[in-house]
């Protein structure tokens, strides 16, 4: 039985993973941005590339990655992960105290970089108002989708210039609903009284807004609760699937961004205890999405409009830059951004952003943009976009350490680029009191458990605690591997717990491990693992059994515990200790405790 789809409905999936899965591996080889090598893969395969040749050489038409509506929107939804992830980093109170730079410096690089773009395109290159209007809000923005993954990937996000970028991107974000309202006003595709227009267009906008944060704080918790019981990773990430497109789309529907409403998604779910485990669920479609999405740039790009006037175009390009980079310079320094900070956040956001296509696009349906000069724009920008990565390294050449003029934007910082506190994996009854202990001496920590039940319960005591699989990679660097000063593994799963103390101590030589184990031989393995410290149950019972019976027959205290400590110590040394085998240590041990058991009854 043969298969009734046509081949060629595969074609653009099997190109993109060609680029995922050839080209962008080589150019992290060459330690080249893979942004860089997306862009490149779509400018090759794309009709100006591949496309021009398979004129010449039909053979070549099957290497041809064809762009339409259908293409963009599955590339948009790059954008729609993107912000979602970045919602899980967030909330509404780190939120509240940014108001400042997203509400200030935000729009005030929107509306000063529109206004004098917009004049630029008046009155040196001859277009009409409106398509001046146009043309200086699209070319305002700036790229999302490039910028936070090329600062994420060079570790500058929780820098105060990569903070100061997500605000302002931010800001942007939440303008696009009211820019694209304008479009439709200057194509003439709102009649009747104007304020009454607005109303029409802002309410939907507001309503949606409402629902989503409503329902989310309503459903998503038992939602995720609900599914988290079934114990199935499928289901949880058809949950988590669910919460991305369902809000993207009654945002879209309501004409705001899908962006936002995944936006606001994540910073619902970002005050749950299920959060680490959906931003480890979700990173792999993140980076496919915006895989797809860069090369979907790329393949727009058109190199013939390049290649016929590459003056202009790069002229273009450059103005663009130039312009926007010294009025965000300008903006940040009068925010009190010091120098670095505000020239790393202007080069970051000087070039063009991928919303510029959702407007010029507009104003072309519209009419109110002759093509050509769309065309020159749109090259323009994607020539600009190709540039971020390049800018972020010239940016990133200049210090930017953090001082007291930057604590507004320390708000930004994710959980895990904080000062490093201690991790607890394992939540049950040793770990809560492990818990206890630390917050009874003040020390930060974070807690992870795989029960839903417990993890809820936990949460409502107003621990910090997370629901996931602690024995993946993923979640121990989500809970913040790279920058704990300590983990303690409490597990009572034996393998669970070996596979935990494994990974950490491969991941970080230098961490303090401290594991649960359920007897010597337990233990003795953990060290093999790398344990800084493995403790027994069997043997820290009968430690315990030893003080209780030493002080209820009259033993001092303070001989008590001297004792008790100098065991502990000897046994630590056994465990650790490099003998000739496994068995050897094990019947040493045995016989330890047969001496302890000993002397405890002689003295009783």
């Amino acid at each position: 039985m043969t298969s009734t789809l046509p081949i060629v409905e595969f074609k653009g999936a099997l190109l993109f993973l060609t680029a995922a899965g050839v080209i962008v591996p080589l150019f992290r080889r060459l330690q080249i941005s893979p942004v860089i090598g997306f862009l490149i893969a779509g400018a090759a395969m794309g009709p100006w590339g591949v496309g021009a040749l398979a004129t010449r050489a039909p053979w070549l038409s099957p290497l041809t990655l064809e762009t339409g509506a259908q293409g963009s929107a599955l590339a948009e939804l790059g954008v729609v992960f993107l912000l979602f992830m970045i919602g899980l980093e967030l909330s509404f109170e780190r939120l509240t105290r940014l108001r400042t730079l997203v509400f200030g410096l935000g729009a005030l690089q929107v509306v000063s970089c529109s206004a004098a773009l917009g004049v630029i395109a008046v009155f040196f290159y001859g277009v009409s108002k409106p398509a001046g209007l146009i043309l200086g809000a699209s070319l305002a923005l700036s790229s999302t989708a490039i910028v936070i993954p090329t600062l994420a990937e060079r570790r500058r996000l929780g820098t105060p210039a990569g903070r100061a970028a997500f605000a302002v991107l931010l800001a942007q974000d939440l303008m696009v609903a009211p820019l694209l309202f304008m479009v439709a006003m200057l194509g003439g595709g709102l009649h009747g009284d104007l304020s009454e227009a607005l109303l029409y267009a802002i309410a939907p906008a507001a309503a949606a807004i409402a629902l989503i944060v409503g329902a989310g704080r309503l459903l998503l918790r038992p939602l995720f609760h609900m599914v988290a019981q079934a114990h199935s990773t499928e289901f949880f990430m058809a949950a988590c699937l669910l919460v991305v497109m369902g809000t993207s789309i009654i945002a879209a529907s309501a004409g705001l961004s899908m962006a936002l409403g995944a936006f606001i998604a994540g910073l619902l779910l970002a005050e749950t205890e299920y959060r680490r485990e959906i931003e480890v669920t979700i990173e792999p479609f993140k980076g496919l999405l915006l895989g797809l999405f860069f090369v979907s740039i790329g393949a727009g790009l058109d190199i013939g409009a390049v290649i016929a006037a590459p003056l202009k175009t790069v002229t273009l390009a450059l103005g663009l830059i130039a312009v926007k980079t010294l009025i965000i310079f300008g903006l940040g320094r009068a925010m009190r951004l010091r120098a670095p900070v505000a020239r790393e956040l202007a080069l970051l956001l000087g070039p063009g952003g991928e919303f510029a296509f959702v407007m010029i696009g507009g104003g072309l349906a519209q009419g109110l943009i002759d093509p050509q000069t769309g065309g020159q724009a749109m090259a323009a920008v994607t020539l600009s976009m190709a540039l971020i990565p390049a800018l972020a390294a010239l940016a990133a050449r200049a210090p930017t350490r953090s001082s007291p003029d930057d604590s507004d934007l320390e708000a930004l910082a994710p959980a895990e680029e904080s000062s490093g506190g201690v991790i607890v994996i394992g939540y049950g009854r040793v770990g809560k009191l492990v818990g206890d202990l630390l917050d009874w001496h003040k020390k930060p920590f974070i807690a992870a458990d795989g029960d839903a039940g417990l993890v809820r319960r936990a949460r409502a005591g107003r621990d910090n605690v997370y629901w996931g699989d602690a024995t993946r990679l993923e979640f121990l660097r989500k809970c913040g591997l790279g920058q704990a000063t300590a983990l303690v593994v409490t597990l009572d799963a034996p393998h669970a717990c070996e596979r935990v103390v494994e990974l950490a101590r491969k991941e970080r030589p230098d961490l303090t491990i401290v594991a649960r184990a359920r007897d010597a031989h337990h233990a003795t393995h953990l060290y093999e693992l790398g344990a800084t410290d493995a403790i027994p149950e069997t043997v820290e019972a009968s430690l315990q059994l030893s003080e209780a019976v030493l002080v209820d027959i009259g033993v001092p205290m303070g001989f008590v515990i001297a004792s008790i400590h100098e065991k502990r110590d000897e046994f630590r040394k056994m465990l650790k200790g490099q003998e000739d085998g496994r068995e050897r240590r094990a019947i040493k041990i045995s016989t330890r405790v047969k001496e302890m058991g000993r002397a405890r009854t002689d003295k009783s």
